[in-house]
């Protein structure tokens, strides 16, 4: 039977390994944004030893390039992004203490392996609600790579924001039990 959890950010092993998959899970705190050549860049940082932009440990990296925002909001739309794009990033930014990332769709094995390896989390977000999401985000401003546009990493500031857990620190994934659970 799913749960439902609130977790504030920055996430611990102890918060992450209380999750299964399908718990709900309301974040409030910090969750930075980036997508492929924001990665691309921790990555080019992490792999020249230099310091990266953002503190990543025990933080959440969501995947979204959000609409720009309208007036009186702090975003526009923010809807996930498909997360296998990152797969070839996230395990060494999970080896440096990333505990979350959210996104929609399926990871790859290796992903999940580092999952486990780092207890740490895959979280969905629900792609179609865009604007819906955006409004359990209060605050947004871009500290890195401005020139990347809507791929800035932008620090958001949320309160309940909405999510599914889709692989555990077990390595339990979702997609795939959710599937064989109604294959006929």
């Amino acid at each position: 039977m799913s749960k439902t959890v609130k977790l504030h950010t920055p996430l611990t092993d102890e918060d992450l390994e209380q999750l299964n998959i399908g718990d709900k899970v309301l974040l409030t705190g910090t969750v930075y944004t980036a997508r492929d050549a924001a990665h691309q860049r921790l990555i080019d940082l992490l792999e020249e030893n230099e310091e990266l932009p953002i503190e990543i440990n025990g933080q959440v990296i969501y995947y979204v390039g959000p609409a720009p925002a309208p007036p009186g909001k702090p975003i526009g739309s923010a809807g996930p992004t498909t997360s296998y794009r990152m797969d070839p990033f996230t395990p060494l930014l999970q080896d440096k203490g990333l505990k979350a990332t959210v996104g929609k769709g399926p990871r790859g094995k290796k992903v999940i392996e580092s999952i486990k390896k780092n207890k740490a989390v895959y979280l969905a977000a629900v792609g179609g609600v865009a604007a819906l999401i955006a409004k359990s985000i209060k605050k947004a401003e871009i500290v890195a790579y401005s020139d990347l546009g809507a791929e800035a990493i932008r620090k958001l500031e949320v309160k309940d924001f909405p999510c599914i857990v889709a692989n555990d620190t077990k390595g339990n994934d979702l997609y795939k039990e959710g599937q064989s659970k109604y294959k006929i």
